[in-house]
């Protein structure tokens, strides 16, 4: 199928959107001023794609220079709902995300790794990567439910095939690479312009320097993943929390007013991402026909079966073919106590109780700003569970 192409002009051109944030914001446009740092080469954007878009591929540009592998993010309505690189998946994972039998190129497991992160959120996401697409990825990203990708190119097959999707209108962004943002940023509300330079603080593992637990190491495997989480906060709306494991997201909690929300938000579905890995679940026996999103709906609700209503229990039950008990108490926390995750947050914890949710959720490497004047209660809980955690004086807000 022909794939149409057509470049968003550089100085001072509009790029007409299908309305803004709502349908009945229209007209609605976007003004690059000066050199574009996209080029839409099939579909229509829209106002929250292009803020997608701006954000996703940012977040995969710095992953993929940070940690030197390919790298992907899940972005729905302005904060990354998953991000990773490209490393192999377990066949537990594979299980998880349902790709069983398909050989993924590292961009292809990257995004596989991204969605996966929370695959209830990402459905209907604005994908990104930081590698050029392939006929791998694009066949995942053609059965999946996504409004459109931004990357640095595409291979002529993997055209072809994202050509065909959502009936010929999937939207297909291509970025500039070598785009460079001015260092100044811009945004006008309410008949004013507010400007601020660009946040531009290197995230890197010197910001692990200043450990202040009784534990001092961290290991290879957790500075990436919280590289991965830190960066990941970036370009999340806070306050906000992230959780990260096996170099990829595993539970973010973004947007809320409290911190401690945000914890659990972000350590409940870093529990559910490590409950879908339970062989329980894997195995769950789903009525014929059920479409995958309608499985992985099925296995998140069944693992937050004691936060169900009988209602919702009872049409859960109807999902599967024979009668099937929940996870007891016991069975989770064995199960979650066999991994190990790190958690990063975007300001300072102002109470341990951050501290003490995250323990629930295997996590055993911390990285947060500091600076609050619990700090020295905040250590004192992570010493009491055998953390290790630094302070990396840098907060990262984003609204």
């Amino acid at each position: 199928m022909a794939v149409s192409v057509g470049r968003v002009e550089a100085v001072g051109v509009e790029i007409a959107l299908r309305y803004g944030l709502n349908p009945h914001q229209t007209p609605a446009r976007a003004v690059a001023h000066g050199a574009s740092p996209f080029q839409v080469l099939n579909g229509a954007p829209g106002y929250i794609n292009l803020l997608d878009a701006i954000s996703a591929w940012q977040l995969v540009r710095e992953l993929r220079v940070a940690l030197d592998q390919p790298a992907a993010a899940s972005f729905k309505h302005v904060s990354p709902a998953g991000a990773a690189i490209g490393l192999p998946l377990s066949e537990s994972l594979e299980r998880a995300y349902q790709v069983e039998g398909k050989e993924l190129s590292p961009v292809a497991a990257a995004y596989v790794r991204a969605r996966g992160g929370d695959l209830v959120s990402s459905y209907g996401d604005f994908a990104a990567v930081s590698d050029r697409v392939d006929a791998s990825l694009a066949m995942v990203l053609r059965r999946e439910v996504s409004d459109g990708i931004v990357a640095p190119g595409f291979d002529l097959d993997a055209l072809e095939i994202l050509g065909t999707k959502k009936g010929g209108t999937y939207l297909i962004i291509q970025a500039d690479p070598d785009f460079e943002p001015p260092l100044l940023e811009q945004r006008s509300l309410f008949g004013m312009t507010l400007e601020a330079p660009a946040d531009r603080a290197p995230i890197v593992p010197a910001l692990l320097d200043t450990v202040v637990t009784q534990r001092k190491e961290f290991p290879p495997e957790a500075v990436r993943d919280l590289m991965v989480a830190t960066i990941a906060l970036r370009y999340t709306q806070s306050n906000s929390v992230c959780v990260a494991a096996d170099g990829q997201v595993i539970g973010l909690g973004a947007g809320q007013q409290s911190r401690i929300h945000c914890s659990r938000i972000a350590c409940g579905k870093a529990d559910r991402w490590m409950l879908q890995q339970h062989p329980r679940v894997l195995s769950l026996p789903f009525v014929a026909g059920m479409k995958r999103p309608e499985r992985f709906t099925a296995r998140e609700q069944f693992i937050a079966w004691a936060e169900l209503s009988e209602p919702e229990r009872a049409y859960l039950r109807a999902q599967f073919r024979e009668a099937v008990e929940p996870l007891s108490d016991e069975e989770r926390g064995d199960w979650i106590g066999g991994f190990t995750t790190s958690l990063s947050h975007d300001a300072f914890m102002p109470f341990r109780d951050n501290i003490d949710r995250a323990q629930a959720s295997a996590v055993r490497y911390v990285l947060q700003p500091g600076g609050s004047i619990a700090d020295a209660g905040v250590t004192a809980a992570a010493d009491s569970y055998g953390m290790t955690m630094a302070l990396s004086g840098l907060r990262l807000f984003r609204h």
